[in-house]
């Protein structure tokens, strides 16, 4: 059965604190009319600090989208590799064994994808299929872990390479001034994160369902709109309270398991922010140390979209993993509203 190893996980090297967020917020909205506003719900993300691919001086600098597009391909054939590395290290596989790479991310554009060049530069054999998503923002990691499961589960012999890229401050705008958009300003960073789903062998997660679920007439609430300048991130109001609807959904694929949703061991879900996880335990009837993983990836480095969930994963195996057939859920949530949920036991 598909296993998902431990995964590698990189932020770059320049950080930007709460601190430094809240003073850069007020000195260049200094006369926005709701920057009170801003700052408290900035405040509230619980965020300490986040890791950003570019010095502040030129995140806030607005290029164009050529150039910052440039930036995105640059960065990610220089960082994502070695993370690669170490993730196939992790699972003890070569890039000769992979036969599928998912790539995720919704941060920059390649076509070719950048899976393409990973196989020309690292070894993967030239019949290794590539699966790029580009469009379920951060409900994708989730999603790449499905994804590889399903191929596992087709090919019980495979194994998959998931890779996550996401350099979230490459899609700041300045003129983008509302308080959605201020608040994300101050939310999200940058990330990269890989894994090895393993058709047989390994330690880690045994997958065993999957399931998405689109929370009906949602698809405006998380979008981007597409300009000259480049991706411009739209947030409405309501998603922080998209728990409600979704919940039901994770007690459901738990029910169909025979499991009961509020009953894990463990939980590995996406921190789009502090609410969704309130919101969960309150509606899922779990403590919410349940979600120590999420809460510590979003303290530490922001919502780094897709690869979040492979961080809070990261951290479970840092904590030395579950106890031999605990069992757990993990679920990503993104536009649409999407949510792309997934059950396993832990596996030695």
């Amino acid at each position: 059965m598909a296993t998902i190893c431990r995964p590698a996980v990189s932020v770059p090297e320049h950080v930007i604190t709460m601190e430094q967020t809240l003073e850069l917020a007020r000195a260049h909205h200094v006369d926005h009319p709701q920057l009170e506003l801003a700052l408290r719900l900035i405040e509230n993300t619980g965020v300490k600090e986040r890791h950003i691919v570019q010095p502040i001086e030129e995140t806030l600098r607005h290029p164009g989208f050529e150039t910052r597009n440039a930036v995105y391909e640059a960065e990610a054939k220089r960082r994502v590799p070695e993370v690669i590395r170490r993730a196939l290290a992790d699972a003890e596989l070569r890039a000769q064994d992979i036969d599928v790479i998912i790539y995720v991310s919704c941060t920059g554009f390649m076509m070719p994808s950048l899976t393409a060049w990973l196989i020309n530069r690292m070894e993967f054999r030239s019949d290794t299929r590539q699966l790029p998503i580009a469009q379920l923002g951060c409900a994708a990691g989730g999603a790449a872990v499905n994804r590889a499961h399903d191929f596992c589960t087709a090919y019980p012999k495979a194994n998959a390479l998931i890779v996550s890229c996401e350099f979230c401050s490459l899609c700041y705008q300045p003129t983008d001034l509302g308080v959605g958009n201020l608040l994300s300003n101050g939310l999200f960073g940058d990330g990269i994160a890989a894994a090895v789903v393993r058709g047989t062998g390994g330690t880690g997660i045994t997958l065993e369902r999957n399931a998405s679920y689109l929370v009906p007439d949602t698809e405006d609430w998380i979008s981007y709109q597409v300009r000259a300048t480049g991706f411009h991130f739209q947030l409405d109001k309501r998603v922080p309270g998209t728990m409600e609807p979704l919940a039901p959904a994770l007690k459901e694929i738990a029910g169909q398991h025979g499991w009961d949703a509020a009953q894990l061991d463990f939980y590995i879900i996406h921190a789009g922010g502090p609410r969704i996880l309130d919101d969960l335990s309150k509606f899922l009837g779990v403590a919410p140390e349940a979600f120590r993983f999420s809460r510590a990836t979003l303290t530490e480095y922001g919502n780094i979209a897709s690869a979040v969930v492979l961080d809070a994963l990261r951290r479970l195996f840092d904590e030395g993993g579950a106890h031999e057939s605990a069992t757990g859920m993990l679920a990503g949530f993104g536009p649409g509203i999407t949510a792309e949920m997934s059950l396993g036991r832990w596996t030695r």
